[in-house]
C-alpha cells in the first residue's frame, strides 16, 4: 500500500501542472484556499516576501507558517498546533501536494517552501534595513549560518542576535518567554525559527500572543542547509518532485514512518470520499499504538 501510494505521488508531482501568477496583477488580499480545513493565503514566493517585508517594516507581530503534509498529519492530533494555525497571519503551500490541492480553489497559489524562501527573504530584509534574529538548531550552526548570510548579502544583513534553545525546550513555557524577551530587546523585525514542527509554530504563536514586534518565520531545517549542516537535494531533484526521496535516503529510520503517514494523508486528500472510511481503522490502530 505504502509503495503504491508513493509511486502515485511521484507521478503526480513529476507531471503536476502549476499555474503562474508571475507578471500578473493579483489582488493580494483575496488569495485564499482551504486544504483539509486549513487556509493557505499566500500565492507564491514573491507574494510571501512582499507581504512579510511590508508587515515587518511596520513592526507588526505576526507568524509565517508553511503548510505541508507532515503538518496536516500532526494537526489532526495536536490541539495546540491547530490553535496556532488558526491564528497564523501568513500561510504558504509548502509541498507540491498541498500546492496542487490549494490551486484547485485558487489558481494563483503555487509552491512556496520555507527553505526556498529563506535566503531571498533575508536578502530583501537587507535591502530594507530590517534586522533579523536566528532561533533554533545549535550554536555552532547558527554562527556558520550568520557568516553565510553575511556573504550572500555582501555584509548588508543585520543579524542582531541568535540563540539555540536547550534540549526539551518548551515553546510555550518560561524559557520560551525569556527567549522572546531577548528577541524583543534585540530590535529584530524578522525572527527565523528553526525548531521543526510543531515546536516552531507554537513558539511563533506565543510570540504574537506576547506582542513581540517582529515576524516569526518558521523555516524548519533551512538554517542547517545554509550552514552546510545538512545537504539539501539538488535543484533538479527538487524540480522533479523527488526531494522527499532524497531526504528519506539521508535518514530512513527517522523519516520512513513520517512519509508513510504523509502518503496516506495525500491519498485521503486526493480521494476523500473513497478513502476516509477505509483509512479510519489504520488511524485508530496508529493512535492506540502511540498511546502504549
Amino acid at each position: 500500500m505504502f509503495f503504491a501510494v508513493c509511486f502515485a505521488e511521484v507521478q503526480n508531482r513529476a507531471t503536476g501542472r502549476r499555474g503562474s501568477v508571475v507578471g500578473t496583477d493579483i489582488c493580494r488580499n483575496d488569495v485564499r484556499a482551504s486544504v483539509d480545513r486549513y487556509t493557505v493565503n499566500i500565492a507564491n514566493q514573491k507574494h510571501a516576501i512582499e507581504a512579510i517585508v511590508a508587515a515587518a517594516s511596520r513592526a507588526e507581530s505576526f507568524e509565517v507558517f508553511t503548510l505541508n503534509l507532515d503538518h496536516l498529519v500532526k494537526l489532526r492530533s495536536n490541539p495546540a498546533f491547530r490553535e496556532a494555525y488558526a491564528g497564523a497571519r501568513f500561510v504558504t503551500a509548502d509541498g507540491r501536494p498541498v500546492a496542487a490541492i490549494a490551486a484547485r480553489e485558487d489558481k494563483r497559489i503555487e509552491l512556496c517552501t520555507g527553505s526556498d524562501m529563506f535566503v531571498p527573504l533575508v536578502q530583501e530584509a537587507a535591502k530594507n534595513d530590517l534586522p533579523i534574529y536566528l532561533f533554533g538548531t545549535r550554536t555552532d550552526v547558527l554562527q556558520t549560518a550568520e557568516r553565510s548570510l553575511s556573504e550572500l548579502t555582501n555584509g548588508r544583513i543585520k543579524v542582531v542576535g541568535s540563540s539555540a534553545p536547550p534540549m526539551g525546550f518548551d515553546p510555550q513555557g518560561a524559557a520560551a518567554d525569556e527567549a522572546l524577551e531577548t528577541i524583543r530587546a534585540s530590535g529584530a523585525r524578522l525572527c527565523f525559527v528553526a525548531l521543526g514542527a510543531p515546536k516552531q509554530e507554537l513558539f511563533a504563536a506565543r510570540a504574537t500572543e506576547l506582542g513581540v514586534p517582529a515576524g516569526f518565520v518558521c523555516i524548519g531545517a533551512s538554517i542547517d542547509f545554509i550552514a552546510g549542516q545538512q545537504v539539501r537535494a539538488p535543484v533538479i531533484v527538487r524540480q522533479a518532485g523527488f526531494e522527499w526521496v532524497w531526504r528519506l535516503g539521508s535518514d530512513p529510520w527517522r523519516l520512513a514512518n513520517r512519509y508513510t503517514k504523509c502518503a496516506i494523508m495525500r491519498a485521503e486528500l486526493a480521494f476523500p470520499e473513497h478513502l476516509s472510511g477505509r483509512l479510519l481503522p489504520y488511524r485508530e490502530a496508529q493512535h492506540n499504538f502511540q498511546k502504549t
